[in-house]
Protein backbone atom coordinates (compact mmCIF):
# COMPACT_ATOMS: atom_id res chain seq x y z
CA UNK A 1 0.00 0.00 0.00
CA UNK A 2 2.71 2.27 0.93
CA UNK A 3 4.99 1.97 -2.42
CA UNK A 4 1.51 2.16 -4.47
CA UNK A 5 0.53 5.11 -2.74
CA UNK A 6 3.94 6.58 -3.04
CA UNK A 7 3.92 5.92 -7.12
CA UNK A 8 0.28 6.21 -7.93
CA UNK A 9 -0.10 9.72 -6.12
CA UNK A 10 3.28 10.53 -6.75
CA UNK A 11 2.25 10.06 -10.89
CA UNK A 12 -0.92 11.81 -10.53
CA UNK A 13 0.74 14.61 -9.36
CA UNK A 14 2.96 15.02 -12.18
CA UNK A 15 0.30 14.82 -14.94
CA UNK A 16 -2.29 17.32 -13.30
CA UNK A 17 1.04 19.93 -13.14
CA UNK A 18 1.74 19.38 -16.98
CA UNK A 19 -1.70 19.85 -17.67
CA UNK A 20 -2.03 22.98 -15.92
CA UNK A 21 1.40 23.96 -17.31
CA UNK A 22 0.35 22.85 -21.01
CA UNK A 23 -2.93 23.27 -21.10
CA UNK A 24 -4.72 25.38 -19.05
CA UNK A 25 -2.43 28.58 -19.56
CA UNK A 26 -2.83 29.98 -16.22
CA UNK A 27 0.04 32.78 -14.57
CA UNK A 28 3.05 32.00 -13.00
CA UNK A 29 1.34 32.84 -9.68
CA UNK A 30 -1.74 29.77 -9.72
CA UNK A 31 1.12 27.47 -11.28
CA UNK A 32 3.00 27.97 -7.98
CA UNK A 33 0.02 27.71 -6.18
CA UNK A 34 -1.50 24.39 -7.48
CA UNK A 35 2.10 23.01 -7.14
CA UNK A 36 2.15 23.98 -3.62
CA UNK A 37 -0.68 22.48 -2.99
CA UNK A 38 0.01 19.00 -4.51
CA UNK A 39 3.63 18.87 -3.45
CA UNK A 40 2.01 18.78 0.12
CA UNK A 41 -1.31 17.47 0.63
CA UNK A 42 0.03 14.11 -1.21
CA UNK A 43 2.69 13.53 1.62
CA UNK A 44 0.91 14.88 4.03
CA UNK A 45 -2.02 12.42 3.08
CA UNK A 46 0.32 9.98 3.09
CA UNK A 47 1.39 10.77 6.72
CA UNK A 48 -1.98 10.23 8.19
CA UNK A 49 -2.73 7.18 6.47
CA UNK A 50 0.60 5.95 8.35
CA UNK A 51 0.23 7.86 11.29
CA UNK A 52 3.21 9.77 10.96
CA UNK A 53 4.19 13.15 11.09
CA UNK A 54 5.08 15.25 8.23
CA UNK A 55 8.61 15.71 9.26
CA UNK A 56 8.86 11.73 9.21
CA UNK A 57 7.27 11.68 5.82
CA UNK A 58 9.95 14.57 4.41
CA UNK A 59 12.86 12.64 6.60
CA UNK A 60 13.79 16.20 7.97
CA UNK A 61 16.76 15.91 9.84
CA UNK A 62 19.89 17.48 11.81
CA UNK A 63 22.65 17.67 9.24
CA UNK A 64 26.47 18.66 10.85
CA UNK A 65 28.70 20.63 9.19
CA UNK A 66 30.72 17.60 7.76
CA UNK A 67 27.76 15.99 5.93
CA UNK A 68 26.47 19.35 4.71
CA UNK A 69 30.74 19.67 3.22
CA UNK A 70 29.39 17.10 0.54
CA UNK A 71 26.73 19.49 -0.90
CA UNK A 72 28.46 22.73 -0.32
CA UNK A 73 31.03 21.13 -2.97
CA UNK A 74 28.85 19.68 -5.35
CA UNK A 75 26.83 22.28 -5.48
CA UNK A 76 29.64 24.58 -6.92
CA UNK A 77 30.78 21.73 -9.51
CA UNK A 78 26.74 22.05 -10.67
CA UNK A 79 26.83 25.39 -10.61
CA UNK A 80 29.22 25.95 -13.05
CA UNK A 81 28.32 22.47 -14.86
CA UNK A 82 25.06 24.61 -15.97
CA UNK A 83 26.82 27.56 -17.00
CA UNK A 84 29.45 26.05 -18.83
CA UNK A 85 26.65 23.67 -20.83
CA UNK A 86 24.81 26.90 -21.38
CA UNK A 87 28.08 28.14 -23.10
CA UNK A 88 28.46 25.30 -25.06
CA UNK A 89 24.52 25.15 -26.43
CA UNK A 90 23.45 28.81 -26.22
CA UNK A 91 23.55 28.74 -30.22
CA UNK A 92 21.05 25.81 -29.91
CA UNK A 93 18.59 27.58 -27.02
CA UNK A 94 16.09 30.44 -28.26
CA UNK A 95 16.46 33.31 -25.11
CA UNK A 96 14.23 35.75 -26.53
CA UNK A 97 11.98 32.92 -27.86
CA UNK A 98 12.12 31.63 -23.70
CA UNK A 99 11.68 35.19 -22.77
CA UNK A 100 8.49 35.77 -24.42
CA UNK A 101 6.97 32.23 -23.90
CA UNK A 102 7.48 33.38 -20.05
CA UNK A 103 6.42 36.58 -20.55
CA UNK A 104 2.94 35.96 -22.40
CA UNK A 105 1.95 32.31 -20.75
CA UNK A 106 3.42 32.77 -17.51
CA UNK A 107 3.45 36.58 -16.42
CA UNK A 108 7.08 36.64 -16.26
CA UNK A 109 8.60 39.82 -16.81
CA UNK A 110 12.21 41.88 -16.25
CA UNK A 111 10.07 43.79 -13.86
CA UNK A 112 9.22 40.70 -11.35
CA UNK A 113 11.96 38.00 -12.73
CA UNK A 114 14.12 39.12 -9.41
CA UNK A 115 11.55 38.39 -7.30
CA UNK A 116 10.58 35.06 -9.32
CA UNK A 117 14.61 33.81 -9.59
CA UNK A 118 14.76 34.15 -5.65
CA UNK A 119 11.34 31.87 -5.10
CA UNK A 120 13.02 29.16 -7.64
CA UNK A 121 16.08 29.16 -6.35
CA UNK A 122 15.33 29.15 -2.49
CA UNK A 123 11.06 28.07 -2.39
CA UNK A 124 11.10 26.17 -5.52
CA UNK A 125 14.41 23.94 -5.42
CA UNK A 126 13.02 22.77 -1.70
CA UNK A 127 9.33 22.09 -2.36
CA UNK A 128 10.72 19.54 -5.62
CA UNK A 129 13.68 18.36 -2.99
CA UNK A 130 11.02 17.41 0.10
CA UNK A 131 9.00 16.05 -2.82
CA UNK A 132 11.13 14.18 -5.19
CA UNK A 133 13.57 13.25 -2.67
CA UNK A 134 12.17 13.42 0.73
CA UNK A 135 9.09 11.56 0.16
CA UNK A 136 9.47 9.43 -3.05
CA UNK A 137 13.05 8.49 -2.83
CA UNK A 138 13.80 8.44 0.97
CA UNK A 139 10.52 6.75 1.74
CA UNK A 140 10.21 4.04 -1.00
CA UNK A 141 14.36 3.42 -0.03
CA UNK A 142 13.29 3.15 3.91
CA UNK A 143 10.62 0.17 2.08
CA UNK A 144 13.31 -1.83 1.24
CA UNK A 145 12.85 -0.73 -2.83
CA UNK A 146 16.15 0.52 -3.21
CA UNK A 147 16.64 0.17 -6.96
CA UNK A 148 13.00 1.33 -7.52
CA UNK A 149 13.70 4.39 -5.08
CA UNK A 150 16.53 5.44 -7.46
CA UNK A 151 15.28 4.52 -10.67
CA UNK A 152 11.54 6.23 -9.74
CA UNK A 153 12.44 9.02 -8.45
CA UNK A 154 15.17 10.34 -10.93
CA UNK A 155 12.54 9.24 -13.76
CA UNK A 156 9.88 10.98 -12.10
CA UNK A 157 11.98 14.31 -11.23
CA UNK A 158 12.90 14.52 -15.39
CA UNK A 159 9.80 14.07 -16.62
CA UNK A 160 7.92 16.12 -14.47
CA UNK A 161 10.29 19.21 -15.91
CA UNK A 162 9.24 18.54 -19.08
CA UNK A 163 5.97 20.42 -18.40
CA UNK A 164 7.75 23.14 -18.00
CA UNK A 165 10.89 23.14 -20.73
CA UNK A 166 8.41 21.28 -23.39
CA UNK A 167 8.14 24.20 -25.98
CA UNK A 168 11.62 25.61 -24.96
CA UNK A 169 14.13 23.69 -27.14
CA UNK A 170 14.08 21.79 -30.51
CA UNK A 171 14.12 17.79 -29.94
CA UNK A 172 17.01 16.74 -29.85
CA UNK A 173 18.26 19.54 -26.81
CA UNK A 174 15.29 18.55 -24.72
CA UNK A 175 16.37 15.06 -25.05
CA UNK A 176 19.52 16.23 -23.42
CA UNK A 177 18.30 17.92 -20.89
CA UNK A 178 15.98 15.59 -19.98
CA UNK A 179 18.89 12.68 -19.55
CA UNK A 180 20.91 15.21 -17.61
CA UNK A 181 17.97 15.84 -15.21
CA UNK A 182 17.75 12.13 -14.68
CA UNK A 183 20.98 11.61 -14.32
CA UNK A 184 20.91 14.59 -11.78
CA UNK A 185 18.37 13.11 -9.90
CA UNK A 186 20.38 9.67 -9.57
CA UNK A 187 22.99 12.05 -8.00
CA UNK A 188 20.67 14.06 -5.89
CA UNK A 189 19.35 10.11 -4.23
CA UNK A 190 22.88 8.95 -3.68
CA UNK A 191 23.79 12.51 -1.81
CA UNK A 192 20.63 11.80 0.22
CA UNK A 193 20.45 8.33 0.66
CA UNK A 194 23.64 8.48 2.61
CA UNK A 195 22.26 10.56 5.25
CA UNK A 196 18.61 10.08 5.16
CA UNK A 197 17.98 13.74 4.68
CA UNK A 198 17.01 15.89 2.12
CA UNK A 199 19.81 18.75 3.10
CA UNK A 200 22.48 17.85 0.44
CA UNK A 201 20.01 17.82 -2.51
CA UNK A 202 18.77 20.69 -1.85
CA UNK A 203 22.47 22.33 -1.38
CA UNK A 204 23.00 21.23 -4.72
CA UNK A 205 19.77 22.35 -5.78
CA UNK A 206 20.15 25.96 -5.03
CA UNK A 207 23.13 26.16 -6.65
CA UNK A 208 22.42 24.71 -9.54
CA UNK A 209 18.83 27.02 -9.89
CA UNK A 210 21.40 30.16 -8.98
CA UNK A 211 23.00 29.45 -11.92
CA UNK A 212 19.63 29.29 -14.25
CA UNK A 213 18.57 32.61 -12.38
CA UNK A 214 21.82 34.09 -13.36
CA UNK A 215 21.35 32.83 -17.13
CA UNK A 216 17.53 34.45 -17.18
CA UNK A 217 18.86 37.60 -15.76
CA UNK A 218 21.03 37.99 -18.76
CA UNK A 219 18.27 36.81 -20.86
CA UNK A 220 15.38 39.74 -19.52
CA UNK A 221 18.48 42.02 -20.40
CA UNK A 222 18.38 42.69 -16.35
CA UNK A 223 22.36 41.97 -16.63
Amino acid sequence: MDRKYIIVGSAAVCVLLYIIEQVAGVNYIVKTIAKVLMFTSVPYLFGLINKISIKQVLNFKDMNRRNLRVGIFFGVVSFFIVLGAYYVLQEFIDLPGIAAELRDRSGITPANFILTGLYITMGNSFLEEFFFRGFIFLNLYKLENKRLAYIYSALAFGLYHIAIFRTWFSLWVMGLALTGLVAVGFVFNWLDAGTGSIMNSWLVHIFADSAIVLIGLSMFGII
